[in-house]
């Protein structure tokens, strides 16, 4: 009989990254910490021109919104679409 706290093989084991993928990650982490670093140095208010408008918002939300909306970009242009032939 086994004891609850003893942990038993199941053969199991994760895939390993490639290092494609590695080089990837790694990439990813040192833009987000960059753009994270760029964004809180500028804290200030700017101008921005809108379509329909004007405004007044700081420039770490411009930052972080056009940080989104490319990385929103990336991933739709990124995908890899399925054919049903």
């Amino acid at each position: 009989m086994a004891k609850h706290d003893e942990v038993e093989p199941t053969g199991e084991r994760k895939p390993k990254r490639t290092g494609r993928e590695e080089s990837r990650l790694a990439a990813a982490v040192v833009l987000a910490g960059l753009g994270t670093a760029f964004a809180l140095l500028n804290l200030g208010h700017a101008k921005i021109n809108y379509v329909f408008g004007s405004g007044h918002p700081r420039v770490i939300f411009v930052i972080v919104a056009c940080l989104l909306l490319g990385a929103a970009i990336g991933w739709i242009a990124g995908r890899r679409r399925v054919r049903n032939d």
